[in-house]
């Protein structure tokens, strides 16, 4: 399996649901700005609002460091719209919630399960160039922990404006990162 790490985010035309509306979006969208996109199975299900509902509570944090948050499934913008409307939960969400009935972001991001016509849980931080960061692909039944999203994106966004530094273990801002090169070598 070739990793997706570096590669571009693939060309799309989407609907999305939107603050009180139908929208848009497609790659070029994320041009020159953080993104994530957070696919998910189905809406009106279980894990999945437990899971939307943390990431619309870290999403004010998520936009003062210039990253969007997309959410994907292969439901229909109409259904994101009666979900959002049904659901206290789903009120909060404040970021797009993209379409995906045919699958293609789902394939392209490979995340699609075939047989079910759904998307496995998956999380990818894009650069602002279309590069994606970071690809964790989890199964359905394990939901996902936004605050350790919101680390992650912390380090990728330091990574990328501090040429030959890296992160650590844990790392969160303002604390130590590591400048690899022999001298570290079995020292660490």
């Amino acid at each position: 399996m070739a990793s997706i790490i570096n590669s571009k985010i693939p060309e799309f035309k989407v609907q999305a649901y939107h603050n009180d509306s139908f929208k848009t979006v497609s790659n070029a969208d994320l041009k020159g700005k953080w993104s994530v996109f957070f696919f998910y199975p189905a809406d009106f299900t279980f894990v999945c609002p437990t899971e939307l509902g943390d990431m619309a509570d870290k999403y004010a944090e998520l936009k003062k460091m210039g990253v969007e948050v997309y959410s994907v499934s292969t439901d229909t913008h109409f259904t994101h719209k009666a979900w959002h409307d049904a659901s206290d939960t789903i009120k909060k969400i404040q970021f797009p919630m993209l379409a995906d009935p045919t699958g293609h972001l789902s394939r392209a991001f490979g995340v699609y399960i075939d047989e079910e016509g759904l998307a496995y849980r998956g999380t990818f931080v894009i650069d602002p160039e279309g590069a994606i960061k970071i690809a964790e692909i989890h199964d359905n039944g394990i939901g996902r922990n936004a605050d350790e999203l919101v680390r992650k994106i912390q380090a990728a966004q330091f990574v990328a404006t501090h040429k030959g530094e890296v992160c650590p273990a844990k790392w969160r801002p303002g604390q130590e990162t590591l400048k690899p090169g022999l001298d570290l070598v079995g020292k660490i």
